[in-house]
């Protein structure tokens, strides 16, 4: 047996018409899987039908509304005939001091990095349980071990995804259903622009990574492949940090 061979099975990705989310996209599709994602964007079709191949399907979203994202979800499932892995990458984040923190702005993260990452865990879980097998990978943050600066409602809702992935653990590995989790460092993205051009605050990050510099997006694909395939059938409730060696120092 080819411990990482998935060719021929099916993904579903959130928040993947760009970012990590298309870059975790990409890896599946290239890895032989049949990829649906699931985006806000509008163009989100012809991107996964551009980037993933034709046999890729793309599905516009709004996954800040709870029945938009369960009728997406059926929707993926119905085109793909079939669910074996869940990537939940849709997130987003907001940066404002503590004291003077939104209430709104903490209420939208909260719904988006996490309950909807646990809408979409309960959805495949009881397809995954019906067929006897899935895998699902939470997109955490090296947020989900530190507190950050500026940044506290990502930060609860990383460390709550983490939470939640051996919440899950504890009761759907035994349906052998796998879930982890992989917790990105700094990532190269549009998210972190904002710090890449401000070169006292870049420089400062940059120095406390063992390797040297920031990851890319397909630095995550290995992986995530890895947590996919058969490989890690036994590897269960794990979350990776794939940060450079950041979480070291």
């Amino acid at each position: 047996m080819n411990l990482f061979d998935i060719r021929g099975k099916k993904a579903l990705v959130t928040g993947a018409g760009r970012g990590i989310g298309l870059a975790l996209a990409k890896g599946l599709a290239e890895a032989g899987v049949q990829v649906a994602i699931i985006d806000i964007l509008p163009d989100v079709d012809k991107i996964a039908k551009r980037e993933l191949g034709k046999e890729a399907v793309g599905i516009q979203a709004d996954l800040m509304n709870r029945e938009e994202r369960r009728e997406a979800f059926e929707r993926a499932v119905t085109n793909l005939k079939g669910l074996d892995i869940l990537v939940n990458n849709a997130g987003m984040q907001y940066k404002h001091e503590f004291l003077s923190y939104p209430d709104d702005k903490w209420d939208a993260i909260l719904e988006l990095d996490l309950s909807c990452a646990f809408s979409f865990m309960k959805l495949a879980g009881a397809v995954m349980k019906e067929q006897g097998a899935g895998k699902i990978i939470n997109v955490a943050s090296m947020n989900a071990f530190l507190g950050g600066t500026n940044c506290p409602a990502y930060a609860a809702a990383k460390a709550g995804l983490a939470q939640l992935t051996k919440s899950g653990t504890n009761e759907l590995s035994r349906y052998n259903i796998n879930i982890n989790a992989i917790a990105p460092g700094f990532i190269l993205t549009e998210l972190t622009r904002h710090i890449v051009e401000n070169p006292a605050a870049y420089e400062a990050k940059t120095a406390r990574i063992p390797k040297g510099r920031w990851g890319q997006a397909e630095d995550l694909v290995g992986t995530l492949l890895f947590l996919s395939a058969p490989a890690s059938d036994y590897v269960c409730g794990a979350v990776i940090p794939i940060d450079g060696g950041y979480l070291c120092k």
